[in-house]
């Protein structure tokens, strides 16, 4: 049984994580060999028999916050970094197809992750049930926390003005003129919306839990649907 989608649905991954993955590449960015070691960390710890535990008696939401503290401890508290390297180990991809306008090439962009062994056991134990509307199935939402995190690492980096909002704007157009996907995801907009939450408010109160943004999320929810 497949657990992830095909090629023509790894399309849709974010375009704030594409933006940020190619910037990375620059030589401007030295960081690039730190990134790897924390998305090595972060990955070997979701595919980790202790954490396979955990996920037998923790929600999905108490996990997310697991992985988040770990990454944060990892990188000494420096809430970038940690952000950074927990949005790359959380793409259950290693590359994102792009089709550039014009010229009509497609290319298959290398995205930073884990080795192989690594990299599947990982995707296997990704939280994947984030929503009350979560899709049923074995994929659910695990697509969902590189999103949020990604969101969250450029609303929380962003010093005059935020960015994340910018780039949600930015995200429609880009994807139509570039074929990374059709039209914006209604689903990946709103958790880019929530990751933008959380990094604003990570900037205050370093104490904030990526839990408690899905949790007001979803009590939202329920008010709307009574």
């Amino acid at each position: 049984m497949k657990i992830f989608p095909s090629l023509s649905l790894i399309s849709k991954i974010s375009i704030p994580i594409l933006i940020i993955s190619i910037t990375l590449q620059l030589p401007i960015f030295p960081q690039q060999s730190k990134l790897s070691k924390g998305v090595n960390y972060i990955s070997e710890f979701i595919a980790s028999d202790y954490f396979k535990d955990l996920s037998k008696s923790n929600t999905d939401l108490a996990l997310v916050d697991t992985i988040y503290l770990r990454a944060v401890h990892f990188k000494n508290y420096d809430y970038s970094e940690a952000l950074l390297a927990l949005t790359f180990a959380a793409i259950p991809y290693r590359k994102v197809p792009i089709r550039i306008p014009l010229l009509n090439i497609r290319l298959k962009y290398p995205l930073t992750s884990a080795g192989d062994s690594v990299f599947h056991i990982k995707n296997q134990n990704l939280p994947k049930e984030l929503y009350l509307d979560t899709p049923t199935g074995d994929y659910g939402d695990k697509d969902k926390l590189a999103h949020f995190f990604g969101s969250a690492y450029i609303s929380y980096i962003s010093k005059i003005f935020d960015l994340g909002n910018l780039i949600g704007y930015f995200v429609e157009s880009f994807e139509q003129k570039f074929k990374v996907q059709s039209a914006a995801d209604p689903r990946d907009m709103r958790t880019n919306n929530l990751g933008q939450f959380f990094g604003r408010i990570l900037k205050r109160n370093k104490s904030v839990l990526p839990s408690q943004v899905f949790i007001i999320h979803n009590m939202q929810f329920i008010i709307i649907n009574l």
